[in-house]
């Protein structure tokens, strides 16, 4: 008989989660595909070709602009390069920083092609999607322009050495290989989806099939099996009591309660906001039925931004301070880190302000 409740309890929840994740799946695996065509054919190569324009304001080589464009391809190769020059002594830690600074637009660039469109815009829905990924460009580009400022400001002729630098295209591939896990809105990182393709039309539309089906393979199985869970927690309101229970969640809990009554966020932010710090894509998922309903498109923008905060976090213990400490040490590792978390917080925090004004 209990078992015949259960099956009761949960049968609605199947009836609702079902065809959402078959709609999810169909979409993402067009959009996928699609995305892996625009870099078979050297799409982000066109769109991160301006990088020269900035580094010159910021006082900083031309081979910085070739580093900052290859991050829109490969995240790994980018700093790898940086690595280099900063080595071989051509950048100082001031100017490095810079680099890394300005680098952060680039880095996104290459999320739209691969995350954002294909994944996360099909589950938000175009207008919520559009508006999320629009806000996340413009804190994107506010560091990348802050980056710009801080050379044009505090650097010259002494932060950067007179000396060639050396062959880093081709000195990247022996630096230290990244973490290969995800960045905080959920995405892979590393060179291996952006190696040299076949040259033909019809070895890049073969190419892409191919990387398309591991990805869906890899996503849509979680998606469908954490988003049942989570649609039946937050229907039974154990979710809260869940993570309560969970050692140390409560105190994010409470964190992220206060977090959200001070911006004026519905109560249902709390476990929304819980969820993006376990994965990014299924607490998108999660606040998409509630759009219209609980949610305004501008209140779900920033409670996913505020998600973005506590994935963030959670995502820099668990990825990021091992892949900067590899690539740079623990030294200027934590530096890297320090100025990344800071303007990521100030940046989040003025679209949160944008976003919630009356």
């Amino acid at each position: 008989m209990q078992s015949v409740d259960s099956l009761a309890t949960l049968w609605p929840v199947f009836v609702e989660v079902l065809p959402r994740v078959a709609r999810i799946a169909a979409l993402v695996a067009v959009g996928v595909f699609v995305a892996n065509l625009a870099v078979g054919f050297g799409l982000v190569e066109y769109v991160a070709g301006l990088s020269k324009y900035l580094t010159r304001p910021a006082n900083l080589p031309d081979e910085v602009g070739t580093a900052i464009l290859t991050t829109a391809a490969s995240t790994t190769a980018g700093y790898g390069m940086l690595a280099e020059f900063r080595e071989s002594g051509r950048l100082d830690d001031a100017a490095t920083l810079v680099a890394v600074t300005i680098n952060t637009f680039f880095g996104f660039v290459q999320h739209i092609f691969t995350f954002y469109a294909p994944v996360l815009i099909p589950i938000l829905g175009l207008r919520v999607g559009l508006m999320y990924v629009g806000a996340r460009a413009a804190i994107s580009l506010g560091i990348t322009l802050t980056g710009v400022l801080a050379g044009a400001v505090l650097l010259s002729d002494a932060n950067v050495s007179g000396r060639s630098a050396p062959d880093a295209a081709g000195d990247a591939e022996n630096t230290v290989e990244a973490d290969g896990g995800e960045t905080d809105d959920g995405t892979a990182t590393g060179s291996a989806a952006f190696d040299d393709g076949p040259e033909t039309t019809r070895g890049v539309v073969r190419e892409a099939g191919e990387k398309t089906w591991p990805k869906l393979k890899r996503l849509v199985p979680r998606l469908a099996v954490v988003y049942f869970l989570v649609t039946a927690l937050v229907e039974t309101n154990a979710a809260v009591w869940l993570l309560e229970r969970t050692t140390g969640v409560q105190t994010v809990t409470e964190v992220t309660g206060s977090m959200t009554a001070l911006l004026g966020l519905p109560g249902a932010a709390v476990p929304v906001v819980a969820v993006f710090a376990f994965d990014t894509t299924v607490g998108a998922a999660t606040i998409a039925p509630l759009i219209g309903e609980t949610f305004t498109p501008r209140t779900a923008v920033a409670t996913m931004l505020v998600g973005g905060i506590v994935s963030f976090a959670v995502s820099t213990f668990k990825r990021s301070i091992p892949f900067q400490y590899g690539i740079w040490g623990a030294r200027f590792g934590s530096k890297v880190v320090a100025v990344n978390t800071a303007l990521k917080v100030l940046f989040i925090s003025l679209a949160l302000v944008v976003l919630l004004a009356p």
